[in-house]
C-alpha cells in the first residue's frame, strides 16, 4: 500500500515538509553559560543559536515557502501556538529536565492533544552541526507542563522541536527553540553521503535517493551480523520513523513509512520503505529509529537530493 504524500508531522501516512530559510553558519568558539539563562528566555524570538535574526523564531512559516510546500519547524509560533521552554540552557554530560508549555492563541497552556503515533507530542533535540540527534517523549501534567530529563554530550547550540497537533485541528504543528549547552562549541563536519550506516552491531542500507519536487521512493534496510532482521519490533505504532533535517537552516520533514503495522502486507523487516516529498535542491540528515531486541536504535544518512 502507497499512501499519498501529505504535509504534516506525525501525519498518520506521510508527512514531510520544508520551507525555504536563510542558511545558517556555524561559529566556533563559547557559546554560553548557565548566567545566560534568563536573557535567552528573553531573547529567543529575536535571534537563533548563531545571532541570525528572525531565522528560526518569531517568524511567520506560510511566508517561506518552495514548490506549495510551507515551512515547518523554522518559527517558535506559528497560528497563534507558540513554544516556551522553561530554560534554555543545559549542562552537558548529565541529565537535566527541560520543560516548557505550548501555550495556545489566548496565552493558556494547551492541554488538548490528539495523538500522533501512540504520543500526544514528539520531541527532538539535536545540535545545530546535526549531531547529537535525540527523540524523546515528555510527560504533561494537568496544567499543560510538559518536561523530560534530556542529556546534551557535547557543548554548542541545539535545537529542540515540538511536533503535537492540538485537539480540534486537522493538521499537526511543528514549533521550535534555541537550546544552549555551555562550553566551547567546534562544529562537526557533515559526514559525507553514503548509502550505509551503522550502529550497534546493525547495518542499515539505504536504497533510492531524493529527488526535489517530486515523491522520492527511499527504502532502508536492517540487517545484523550480515543477515537480515526480519523481526523489527513495533515502535510508536511502526516498524521505523525517519526525521530529515536540511543542513543549514535545519528546515525540519518527519516521514513514515509505507503500510501499517497491522496491514497482513507489512512486513516486519528487514525493509522499511518511506516516500518523501523534498522541495529543495539540498544536503539532508536522515536519522531512522527502529526497534529490535527490545531496543530503540538510531541510524544516520547524509542524502543529496538532486533537482
Amino acid at each position: 500500500m502507497k499512501p499519498a504524500a501529505t504535509l504534516g508531522v506525525y501525519a498518520g501516512a506521510l508527512a514531510l515538509v520544508f520551507g525555504a530559510a536563510v542558511g545558517v553558519g556555524n561559529a566556533v568558539g563559547p557559546v554560553g553559560t548557565a548566567a545566560d539563562d534568563a536573557s535567552h528566555s528573553a531573547d529567543s524570538g529575536a535571534q537563533d543559536a548563531h545571532g541570525s535574526a528572525g531565522a528560526d523564531h518569531g517568524g511567520d512559516p506560510a511566508v517561506a515557502v518552495e514548490q506549495g510546500l510551507p515551512a515547518r519547524g523554522l518559527a517558535i509560533s506559528q497560528d497563534g501556538y507558540t513554544l516556551q521552554l522553561e530554560r534554555t540552557v543545559l549542562p552537558v554530560g548529565r541529565a537535566a529536565e527541560i520543560a516548557f508549555t505550548v501555550t495556545d492563541q489566548d496565552g493558556d497552556a494547551l492541554t488538548g492533544y490528539t495523538p500522533e503515533h501512540d504520543k500526544d507530542l514528539h520531541l527532538i533535540v539535536v545540535r545545530r552541526d546535526l549531531t547529537g540527534f535525540q527523540h524523546v517523549h515528555p510527560t504533561r501534567d494537568a496544567q499543560g507542563r510538559w518536561a523530560v530529563p534530556l542529556t546534551l554530550d557535547a557543548p554548542g547550540p541545539y535545537k529542540v522541536y515540538a511536533d503535537f497537533t492540538p485537539a480540534g485541528r486537522d493538521t499537526p504543528l511543528t514549533l521550535a527553540a534555541d537550546l544552549t549547552a555551555p562550553g566551547a562549541y567546534t562544529p562537526a563536519p557533515l559526514p559525507a553521503a553514503t548509502g550505509t550506516s551503522s550502529v550497534d552491531g546493525y547495518d542499515v542500507r539505504l536504497h533510492g535517493a531524493l529527488v526535489a519536487g517530486t515523491s522520492s521512493e527511499l527504502t532502508l534496510s536492517v540487517s545484523k551480523d550480515g543477515r537480515p532482521v526480519t523481526d523489527l519490533q513495533p515502535y510508536l505504532a511502526a516498524y521505523g520513523h525517519l526525521v530529515a533535517l536540511r543542513d543549514g537552516d535545519l528546515a525540519y520533514l518527519h516521514v513514515h513509512p509505507d503500510g501499517e503495522v497491522d496491514d497482513p502486507g507489512t512486513e516486519a523487516g528487514p525493509d522499511i520503505t518511506f516516500y518523501a516529498d523534498v522541495p529543495t535542491a539540498a544536503t539532508y540528515r536522515l536519522f531512522l529509529d527502529f526497534q529490535h531486541a527490545g531496543t530503540v536504535r538510531t541510524a544516520s544518512f547524509t542524502a543529496e537530493a538532486a533537482r
